[in-house]
């Protein structure tokens, strides 16, 4: 085996020593600050490897980078020191595929001047974290992400741009256009549509633009959101949705391709329910109704199954609403701005004039009932935390803790980390150079501290994120913007 290894090493040496330096060349001074490991070779040596496929995890293996890819996947030894190569010894360390982060956004919520008593005053914005977010995700082991709408497109755009050109530090985006969002909308900085055909200009415009997705809002109509599926479909992009005016049932006849937020956000068995019109409780009533035992449920994931409708687990998001669930973990509180943390901890503690009159509880494990009885049943599942600083779902993060409560969901390590990594890449159509550890895929690689097959709360433990082959030190990216998010 050593030998063979040593072969594999002099028949690199043949690589010339100005494409190295070229590749070197490509990333600006600003993302070299956060390179740990930046030579085209590396070997990732005595890892354990959980390949992303669901699969049981391997120990002691070498992992063998080269220009960007996955060379090679041997059994673990101690390789030669070779010019232009890095050699990790990573006993007692784990590696998996890049997380694909399929509801990722790179903007944050704020109510203005909330305060302890849950009073604040509109309208609701919505600002932009160009600098912290892209940072977080990387640091935290997220390589690709979809940002599943935007508030600011061509800021999203430019950013994407500049990634990809090295000039920034942060992952591969899929950016998704504007919110395709009707009438009635208490974002002020979504366009509101008028008409089926106004929702056909948006989507040929922000196609023309570079966007490579779509997401319906929760108060479009299904003339409006046929118009724009067709629209997408022709130009061969996808098409998600937060619905609530429109049902699951109805959006799946329509032909959307994908739909957020596990089954919170369905309103079909909701008593108020009007065509077109989002019901006042905004799917609680039908998430509540919905045994996933019961006909009602069967017939629904059927339906998704035979359209081929993926569905994204975002339980981070409402998790926060559940009483009694952990506080955040300390980095995820420095990461936040002064004003980003005071408004989380407000919203922590419920003030005793504002009940609920929901079960926020129930509802928590009857989502995750469905999402498994989904999958059980053959549906693709993806997994995305809706991190805005709502409930303190900070980017990165709150994709760890997807992957940990896809585990509480009932889902075993393994399946969770694939729901995390390779089924993204399969819904996005790059499961051929993504979402997976194997040999000539990108090397777009997480290596964690313990091993997350056995005790998921390793998953985060990231110390190196390898993207396109370059490692990123995931605490110099952390420090970077710490305070940060929240403010820009």
């Amino acid at each position: 085996m050593r030998a063979r290894l040593f072969l594999m090493w002099h028949i690199s040496l043949l690589i010339p020593l100005c494409l190295i330096a070229q590749q070197a060349a490509t990333l600006s001074p600003l993302v070299q600050k956060y390179v740990r490991v930046g030579t085209p070779r590396v070997v990732l040596e005595h890892v354990r490897v959980i390949d992303g496929t669901g699969a049981a995890a391997v120990d002691d293996r070498n992992v063998i980078l080269d220009g960007g890819k996955i060379a090679a996947i041997v059994a673990g030894a101690d390789a030669p020191a070779a010019p232009g190569t890095t050699v990790l010894d990573l006993r007692g360390y784990t590696v998996m595929p890049g997380i694909v982060g399929m509801h990722d956004h790179l903007f944050y919520l704020a109510g203005p001047d909330m305060d302890s008593g849950w009073n604040w005053e509109p309208p609701l914005v919505a600002p932009q974290m160009s600098f912290s977010a892209p940072r977080l995700y990387l640091a935290n082991g997220v390589t690709t992400m979809r940002t599943t709408g935007s508030v600011e497109p061509y800021a999203d755009l430019n950013l994407k741009q500049q990634i990809e050109a090295g000039q920034l530090p942060g992952p591969h985006m899929d950016v998704t256009g504007p919110y395709l969002e009707g009438p009635g909308s208490e974002f002020t900085q979504m366009h509101q549509l008028a008409s089926p055909e106004e929702a056909t200009r948006m989507v040929n415009y922000w196609a023309d633009m570079g966007v490579t997705s779509f997401k319906a809002y929760m108060n479009i109509t299904r003339a409006e959101l046929k118009a724009a599926i067709d629209a997408a479909h022709a130009r061969g992009l996808k098409v998600t949705g937060h619905l609530c005016s429109v049902t699951y049932n109805e959006a799946v006849e329509l032909g959307i391709d994908n739909l957020e937020h596990g089954f919170f956000v369905n309103t079909q068995l909701d008593k108020d329910k009007k065509p077109d019109l989002c019901s006042a409780s905004e799917g609680d009533e039908t998430l509540a109704r919905m045994d996933p035992s019961g006909a009602e449920a069967k017939a629904l994931i059927a339906l998704l199954i035979a359209h081929h409708v993926a569905i994204t687990s975002t339980l981070p998001v409402f998790e926060d609403e559940v009483p009694g669930r952990p506080p955040l973990r300390q980095a995820v509180l420095d990461a936040m701005s002064p004003q980003a943390r005071e408004a989380y901890l407000y919203r922590r503690q419920r003030p005793a004039d504002k009940p609920t009159h929901r079960d926020p509880a129930m509802l928590f494990k009857r989502d995750m009932e469905l999402e498994r009885a989904f999958v059980a049943a053959g549906g693709l599942l993806l997994g995305g935390p809706d991190p805005t600083g709502d409930g303190g779902v900070v980017p990165g993060y709150g994709d760890q803790r997807e992957i940990e409560l896809l585990v509480e969901a009932g889902f075993s390590p393994l399946d969770a980390i694939k729901i995390a990594t390779l089924n993204g890449a399969i819904y996005l159509g790059k499961q051929d150079q993504i979402g997976s550890i194997a040999t000539g895929k990108n090397a777009d690689l997480v290596v964690m501290k313990g091993d997350p097959s056995t005790r998921i709360a390793d998953i985060e433990s990231v110390e190196i994120v390898f993207k396109d082959g370059v490692g990123y030190d995931s605490q110099k990216l952390v420090d970077s913007v710490k305070g940060r998010y929240g403010e820009y």
